[in-house]
């Protein structure tokens, strides 16, 4: 840790250095954020390219009185550090450790809590207008940047902000350096004009003479249209000062001085504000700089090279999803790709190459994505979906009006469904089933395992009546050996892949394995249990379910949602309508409440759903043995965890 950040432990710290010493403070910052991600693992380009954007801030505003904002939240690394958590940031990310995000909770210094992209203009306008009804005096600044813009929300708080005409400043971190050639003399200068206090003051003077005058509105508006030229010329903020915010920029990023100079000046500023700053992503590591992309959100790394640690044993679920479309497409000339600007997260960078002309990047929109899907869905062609669950969140009513209703056969690939680990609640994909399942018209797949995860997508594909989602985890696969040929599975059919006397263990997605897993430790202690991997969740297996309800006194089912209101309580709904007397039916699953971060194996452990827990669970349930109501065991399936996992 580099002198001047030894000291640094809230933004008063920092504003009892000189000015000229920020530039070196940056670079230590720099150093001490790259040596804890190289460890930690976390979003490392976003939060090195706003570090100079983050010291000027806190160096001029005074947080938490003033109200800092940060839109996604993963630009937010300096912010905390400077916030009082320097000497915690070695635990980001961890179990028990601080989020990743700004959080409430964690800091009084994160004045909004966020995990998901183009929320900070409409949160900060609404502390803008609670601060005025409050009749108290702070300023709002809302942060956004890193492809947030594309996101229709952050357009709709532009809109009404604007509007209103209340103090407010937003900031864009345009990282993308389209318009970087504004960037000079001409556009600096402008930037220090506008904000300059003695031309504001002669500008209000001038035009209150003009209404004086019998031609007083048609100098006024000559004045305006005349202003607007000049910045429609020097600098791209016409569309901003036509929502109505006065328009200031592009600034270099990384000039502190710049910043400080216009945040100053600014804060004398009446009305809503949009200051445009151009920075670099990954700025100050050249491995960052080179591929912000990878190293956007990046687990453990070397330091000195950038590569990264470890090697997977086995394929992950979203690399696979990946090269079976691509393999499909081939075939198939009416299937499309479509994400959310996760391209690389969702495994669709081969899919983009081989395929550029079927491939859609529809930039931080879900809603748009679904509603883009159903149009193409219309035309004939097989649009896949792929975003991951905690996203698709965003693109809710669209499933249901634009997609469902009509009946349009668009695939919806959820990747992250479950516990995603280090990335915490806001990105947690553990309600998709119980937001889902309630849809008519709907098909709702979960794979067991990574080759059962090619054949539903060709099943997907091939089912026309309505849309299919299809979820699997942000995990790698079980390494079982994967089929050469995919063929399309009956969709509604479950696989019972155990036979027991004691009761029955349904599942749904990978969890199977953590309940074969069990099945095996109860059977050492004289507990015999079916397993069943119910593959669907909607349609469900309801043969298969009555037949079981007749078999056994006792029903459990795992998932790896929400327990409420998902696989389990489905299969209650269904056991429900037969005129059978209902077994015990026992749910495992996510616990109604947020899930902290951590590695997804300890917290699986801690919601008890790892394999050695639910094996305690289902000893309680199970009890000791009993023979089931009918002997007549119709089943075939292998009976040993080995006979069904072929390794590698």
């Amino acid at each position: 840790m580099g002198d001047l950040l030894s000291k640094i432990n809230s933004p008063e710290d920092l504003k009892t250095l000189q000015q000229a010493q920020l530039a070196e403070l940056a670079e230590e910052l720099r150093e001490y954020i790259i040596s804890n991600v190289s460890i930690t693992g976390g979003h490392l380009a976003p939060s090195l390219g706003v570090v100079e954007l983050t010291l000027a801030l806190h160096y001029v505003f005074d947080s938490p009185r003033d109200k800092i904002i940060w839109d996604v939240g993963h630009q937010a690394y300096t912010h905390k550090i400077l916030t009082g958590r320097r000497d915690r940031f070695s635990e980001n990310r961890r179990y028990k450790g601080i989020s990743g995000f700004p959080n409430r909770s964690e800091s009084p210094h994160d004045a909004f809590g966020v995990g998901h992209a183009s929320t900070s203009i409409s949160a900060g306008y609404g502390m803008v207008c609670a601060r005025d009804l409050a009749k108290e005096d702070y300023h709002v600044i809302s942060i956004i940047g890193d492809g947030s813009m594309t996101g229709g929300l952050a357009f709709e708080g532009l809109n009404n902000a604007g509007a209103s005409r209340r103090n407010f400043i937003v900031i864009l971190n345009d990282n993308k350096m389209s318009i970087s050639p504004n960037v000079g003399a001409l556009s600096k200068y402008l930037a220090y004009l506008i904000t300059d206090p003695r031309m504001n003051k002669i500008k209000k003077e001038f035009l209150g003479m003009a209404n004086r005058l019998p031609q007083g509105e048609r100098i006024t508006r000559s004045w305006g249209r005349f202003e607007a030229s000049i910045k429609a010329m020097l600098a791209p903020g016409l569309f901003f000062e036509q929502l109505g915010f006065r328009y200031i920029g592009p600034l270099d990023g990384h000039s502190t001085d710049d910043l400080i100079h216009i945040f100053h000046k600014v804060k004398e500023l009446q009305g809503p504000i949009f200051i445009h700053v151009l920075t670099q992503k990954g700025k100050g590591y050249a491995p960052a700089e080179e591929n912000a992309t990878h190293f956007h959100g990046v687990g453990a790394f070397e330091k000195e090279t950038g590569k990264q640690n470890g090697h997977s044993k086995n394929p992950t679920y979203t690399s696979v999803f990946g090269k079976t479309l691509t393999k499909l497409a081939q075939s198939h000339n009416s299937i499309v790709a479509i994400t959310a600007a996760m391209t690389d997260g969702t495994g669709l960078t081969e899919f983009s190459q081989k395929f550029p002309d079927r491939f859609f990047d529809v930039g931080i929109a879900e809603g748009h994505a679904v509603t883009f899907a159903a149009g193409m869905a219309a035309q004939g062609y097989r649009p896949v979906v792929s975003i991951y669950s905690t996203f698709l969140q965003r693109g809710y009513d669209q499933i249901i009006h634009d997609v469902a209703l009509q009946n349009l056969p668009v695939v919806f690939a959820l990747d992250r469904s479950g516990l995603v680990g280090e990335d915490g609640p806001t990105h947690h994909g553990c309600f998709d089933l119980s937001y889902l399942r309630h849809i008519p018209g709907v098909v709702i797949l979960a794979p067991r395992d990574e080759n059962e995860l090619q054949h539903m997508l060709l099943t997907a594909i091939q089912y026309r009546k309505g849309p299919v989602f299809l979820r699997y985890p942000r995990a790698e696969g079980v390494g079982c050996l994967m089929d050469s040929e995919l063929k399309a599975l009956d969709i509604g059919c479950a696989e019972v892949a155990r036979v027991g006397g004691n009761g029955a263990i349904l599942t749904l997605g990978p969890l199977f394995w953590e309940a074969m897993q069990a099945a095996e430790e109860l059977e050492t202690k004289g507990i015999s249990v079916s397993v069943v991997n119910m593959r669907s969740l909607k349609p469900l297996d309801t043969e298969l379910l009555r037949d079981l309800a007749q078999r056994y006194n006792h029903i459990m089912t795992i998932e790896e949602g929400s327990v409420a209101g998902g696989f389990g309580s489905a299969v209650l709904e269904c056991l429900s309508e037969t005129n059978e007397p209902l077994p015990q039916v026992y749910r495992l699953g996510i616990p109604d409440r947020f899930i902290e971060q951590g590695d997804r194996t300890v917290l699986l452990k801690l919601i008890g759903l790892d394999s050695r827990s639910i094996a305690r669970a289902a000893f309680d349930f199970f009890g000791p043995p009993v023979r089931i109501r009918s002997a007549n065991v119709k089943y075939k399936a292998s009976s040993k965890l080995h006979d069904l996992r072929h390794h590698r």
